[in-house]
């Protein structure tokens, strides 16, 4: 009988620790791609009906609401006998060069990405034996696009990720024999899943219709941590039944800030993960523009906020149909990238402080002895902390090099350097030594 150190049972699964490597590495980059990518259209946000109707990757289903805006822009646009599995040809990734995408997302400072192998219209990005011609290789680009980008990503030095839903829209087996399904397609799909790619992390979604005991979530999990080929250093979220968000399996995941009712203080009982797009939509949508994506300096807070109160980031892109990743994204992922060649030491491998932040603009982290000073508020080049409290040997030095002068003032810190070089700069970040 094989020794299981880890029971299909939620009070034993619950409680293996998330590896390590997952809370040092504090930054990933998620990508949304596939069909959905070839309309590209979704309603801006502030014109959507509801929050899904936003997303493009969910252009499958949007389409189908007949009264919706995704369904009268189908219509007008490809006409009402155009089925979503007509863009399956269209589907052709023929600019898609996954050493640029890798080389692109280790100049961004992350540490793991994250890509869908398969989303809730079932379409697989690597060849999937169990989804037989409604896969990359059996129709589209007619490569393992998965696999390639697997390879790539490796090369650079970073972990590889498999965001995997555990729903189908267009699976009958799924509408009519959900937890047949879970048995006959899900659970062997997912082995091969990890057999063939050995990720490093499996983001699972689409937990919301059934419970994970339909979906023989436990299970699975027990023979992933107990005796697949990533046994080790697997990590996965929560989303692994309609019961378990924010209760149960790996770390917790917030979407766009959104925390589920059951993990109001995510920090203080698991890891937490929060994903979010540059602009609204996962999926690339061609209806968004300037105005719905965050600025360089809004992802720079967004990325120090979420560190500071020990959560990664998952930072999402949606590249287009023929594999380009759009331009803004680029110069956002390169931003954050320069920032963090500098300052990384404030954020990789960190954990929260005694106190996160001072106010909207101040924010802390600590490593070994090291307390990290991450300061937005740069335009005079002043700066007053007051939870430090230095020791007779306290030093003070900014991570960039920029020179320093400090001086306790009653109950705070006075410090005094040049002030950054412009937004595209970042915060400015402190190191101190010696402080209580």
């Amino acid at each position: 009988m094989t020794f299981m150190a880890w029971q299909p049972l939620w009070e034993s699964l619950d409680r293996r620790p998330v590896p390590g490597w997952f809370d040092e590495a504090k930054f990933g980059i998620f990508i949304h791609w596939g069909l959905y990518s070839v309309p590209a259209w979704a309603p801006r946000r502030r014109d959507a009906a509801y929050a899904g109707a936003a997303y493009a990757e969910w252009y499958g289903w949007n389409m189908n609401e007949k009264a919706g805006q995704t369904a009268a822009f189908h219509t007008q646009t490809y006409g009402a006998q155009c089925r979503y599995a007509d863009f399956a040809p269209h589907f052709r990734a023929e600019l898609f060069d996954p050493a640029r995408w890798a080389e692109l997302f280790a100049a961004s400072g992350a540490r793991y990405v994250v890509l869908t192998a398969k989303h809730h219209d079932g379409f697989c990005l690597w060849p999937s034996t169990h989804s037989w011609n409604w896969n990359s290789q059996d129709i589209g680009p007619h490569r393992d696009l998965f696999g390639e980008l697997a390879a790539a990503v490796r090369a650079q030095g970073l972990r590889m990720g498999a965001y995997y839903s555990l729903l189908e829209w267009y699976r009958p087996l799924y509408q009519a024999a959900p937890e047949q399904y879970a048995l006959e397609h899900m659970i062997p799909q997912l082995r091969e899943l990890v057999g063939q790619y050995h990720p490093s992390l499996l983001f699972t979604d689409g937990e919301w219709d059934h419970d994970s005991a339909v979906y023989h979530s436990p299970e699975f999990l027990a023979w992933l941590f107990n005796e697949s080929a990533v046994k080790d250093e697997i990590v996965v979220n929560d989303r692994w039944g309609k019961d378990t968000r924010s209760r149960h399996g790996g770390y917790f995941t917030t979407e766009y800030g959104k925390v589920d009712e059951h993990g109001t203080e995510l920090a203080a009982h698991r890891k937490w993960e929060e994903c979010r797009s540059i602009g609204y939509s996962f999926g690339f949508n061609r209806n968004e523009d300037a105005a719905d994506y965050l600025a360089a300096d809004q992802l720079l807070r967004l990325l120090v906020t979420t560190v500071s109160r020990g959560g990664n980031l998952l930072l999402n892109i949606g590249p287009a149909a023929d594999g380009s990743i759009p331009v803004v994204m680029q110069e956002r992922l390169l931003t954050l990238g320069r920032w963090l060649g500098e300052n990384g030491a404030a954020i990789y491998g960190t954990r929260p402080w005694r106190v996160p932040s001072e106010g909207d603009d101040l924010f802390y982290t600590v490593a070994d002895e090291r307390v990290f000073a991450i300061c937005f508020d740069c335009g005079v080049g002043e700066w007053r902390l007051v939870q430090p409290r230095p020791g007779p040997h306290a030093v003070i030095r900014r991570l960039d090099g920029a020179p320093v002068e400090w001086a306790p003032t009653g109950d705070e810190i006075h410090l005094r350097s040049a002030a950054p070089r412009g937004l595209a700069s970042g915060p400015v970040v402190f190191e101190l030594t010696g402080f209580a």
